[in-house]
């Protein structure tokens, strides 16, 4: 009998960085990674999507905001362990720049909020890690 020990591989996510009024649009994620903090929304790519089809089909999912994706602008991996080093999952996340065309943010899927939050609100929100380190390296904010 073989024993067949399951393939992990990473997997590809999506997020798109949207500004309105001088502000961005970020979600307070309900699940990992970065659970409870506010980050760029986004999520998985599907199976023969453009990055660019994916952000897009992401953003409206998770927001009810229509966005136009361009050009990626930032590219980072999440790797999480358990308490033993075994790894639960990896993910290599292209964030990509985008148009804002219409909508409100409502918060929906998976996300506890969505709001447009201008660089001075960040101070005040427990924002990701990446997401800060985005804002703070393409965009000059102060986070």
């Amino acid at each position: 009998m073989t024993n067949l020990t399951p393939i992990l591989s990473p997997q590809i996510g999506v997020g798109a960085v949207v500004f309105k009024d001088q502000k961005v649009l970020l979600v307070k994620r309900s699940r990992p990674p970065s659970q409870g903090k506010w980050s760029i929304p986004g999520g998985r790519l599907e199976l023969g999507e453009t990055l660019q089809v994916a952000a897009e089909r992401e953003i409206l999912e998770e927001t009810g905001v229509v966005i136009r994706a361009s050009k990626p602008v930032y590219t980072f991996d999440v790797v999480d362990r358990d308490a033993a080093g075994a790894i639960r999952f990896h993910y290599v996340i292209v964030d990509l720049a985008a148009d804002y065309i219409s909508g409100d943010p409502v918060a929906n899927d998976d996300a506890l909020d969505a709001r447009w939050i201008s660089a001075h609100e960040l101070g005040a929100l427990e924002v990701s890690d990446t997401t800060a380190r985005l804002l703070r390296e393409i965009y000059g904010f102060n986070v």
